[in-house]
């Protein structure tokens, strides 16, 4: 019998966009070290991919993740960890670092090292009733590597707090309310929902987004001063890889009448 494979890739160059599925929902797609492994190499596999501007990660079944997988972590708690070896970290900075638009699809538990998935990914849509939390204080822990993803996503520090130290669970409604997903949506729309997103993103120009990822990671952790400065580098950046300018004419002419999203610069495709 084939071995399952526990992440799941389509590439579709001809739409610019990387379909990842978490692929264990008969165990929620609870984090093992071997899906870990198998992600890790999906995202490397794509990432140097220039076709590619977005990457969607999703997940089979009724949630999104359970979180880690308990019963490996405690076979790696028998030993001593090395320094920067938890396959979860480095997933993060790999999401977080990689050109493409990052976009995660939340449906059912988004728990611990679910949630870690979520808040690497630059937008996240989730379905209204999902359960987005941080159980590990009841077991005993503080929610290691979920922490900083929290802490550092922007909410404020009592949500977070309440996060992590409640145990308890935000719907997916109320994660859209706090900026902790981009937006909610009724669970049966969740899907189409989030291919109108990733079609609309990975049609934009590739320069403009990846200049778009680069200055807001760079920038927000910088005193304003130094988030100016920095953006001013940025800005010189993108001149070697796009020209916002290249068709002012044609932009204009589209958004008359209001917004039209739907305008995709020449030579873009």
């Amino acid at each position: 019998m084939a071995k399952q494979k526990l992440v799941l890739k389509r590439v579709s160059e001809k739409q610019h966009i990387a379909w990842l599925t978490l692929n264990r929902p008969e165990k929620k797609n609870a984090l093992s070290e071997a899906l870990l492994g198998e992600l890790m190499d999906a995202i490397g596999s794509i990432r140097d991919n220039r076709n590619i501007r977005c990457i969607v990660l999703k997940a089979n079944g009724d949630s999104f993740s359970a979180g880690m997988d308990l019963y490996d972590l405690r076979e790696r708690y028998k030993i001593p960890e090395r320094w920067n070896q938890a396959a979860s970290r480095k997933i993060v900075q790999m999401l977080r670092g990689c050109p493409q638009v990052t976009l995660a699809s939340i449906q059912g538990y988004c728990l611990g090292g679910g949630l870690v998935l979520l808040n690497a990914c630059d937008l996240a849509i989730a379905a209204e009733d999902a359960k987005i939390g941080m159980p590990e204080i009841i077991r005993g822990s503080y929610g290691s590597v979920a922490t900083p993803t929290l802490f550092q996503s922007g909410l404020p520090m009592k949500t977070a707090f309440y996060v992590q130290l409640t145990g308890r669970n935000l719907s997916g409604a109320e994660a859209a309310r706090v900026g902790l997903v981009s937006q909610a949506v009724p669970l049966k729309e969740l899907a189409a929902t989030v291919k109108q997103l990733a079609l609309e993103v990975a049609s934009r120009e590739p320069g403009a987004l990846e200049h778009a990822k680069l200055a807001a990671y760079t920038e927000s952790d910088l005193p304003f001063d130094l988030a100016l400065k920095a953006d001013e580098f940025i800005g010189h950046r993108l001149r070697l890889y796009a020209n916002p300018t290249g068709d002012v004419d044609g932009y204009l002419k589209s958004q008359k009448g209001g917004s039209n999203k739907g305008y995709v610069k020449p030579g873009t495709k």
